[in-house]
């Protein structure tokens, strides 16, 4: 099946954006919603055809139409949107004769330029901002185990707040600089773990707890919240 858009199928529970793809490492066709876009992804293996798709689609209806329904209100960066930094609400203020591209003042994130840059500079801003906060964090917390990070990349994933990977190095997605700081500390605590233990066993949750003591409150943070990040800009 050749990628192409999304398209709008009336299901039972009222009609939805499908999108189909194909993977070649599937084993059977497969359901997820996408929440950035607020779609619902339907995978099919090699041997599976459109109408396997349609078909698991109309079984499970009701639970597509229900975990739609749930997602939160998509908020675009845009002029005078409300935007979380740190948890705090900042909004977005367009200034269109300015020439300073995009920068932070109290309680607002200012944008200078053409109204089709706006959202870019709002993207690359909270980027920015995030690799500085969160790469504080993550040498702060492997210092003090006497390891070393070799580097921080921020990445815009869907399923996943942090990773490391086995040079040393961590990626963070760049969205959670909108939550809590107690928040990032966690997730860098997590990442960092793993400079240590590649693994989830007993020691590593131990040593996470050890550098944050927030691992219970950013996982119901994050289990609650982190949906409503994904559907901003």
């Amino acid at each position: 099946m050749d990628p192409c858009p999304p398209e709008t199928l009336p299901l039972a529970g009222g009609d939805a954006r499908v999108l189909w793809r194909r993977n070649k490492r599937a084993r059977r066709v497969s359901l997820r919603i996408e929440p950035k876009a607020g779609l619902v992804v339907v995978t099919l293996p090699p041997r599976a055809g459109r109408r396997a798709g349609l078909a698991l689609l109309t079984e499970h209806a009701g639970w597509v139409a229900a975990r739609l329904a749930a997602l939160p209100g998509a908020i675009p960066f845009a002029a005078d949107a409300l935007i979380p930094l740190g948890g705090v609400r900042h909004r977005i203020r367009h200034l269109p004769q300015s020439r300073r591209g995009a920068w932070l003042e109290p309680g607002e994130i200012c944008v200078s330029g053409k109204p089709e840059f706006l959202a870019r500079r709002v993207r690359d801003l909270l980027r920015r901002e995030a690799e500085r906060r969160l790469s504080v964090i993550a040498a702060e917390k492997a210092l003090g185990l006497g390891l070393r990070v070799r580097r921080v990349r921020m990445r815009d994933t869907r399923s996943r707040w942090g990773s490391c990977g086995a040079d040393g190095s961590l990626a963070f997605s760049w969205r959670l600089v909108m939550a809590p700081p107690f928040v990032h500390d966690y997730v860098v605590a997590h990442e960092v773990a793993h400079l240590r233990h590649m693994n989830h066993g007993p020691r590593f949750w131990a040593l996470v707890r050890e550098l944050t003591p927030h691992t219970d409150a950013a996982i119901t943070w994050l289990r609650e919240e982190g949906t409503r990040l994904v559907r901003i800009g």
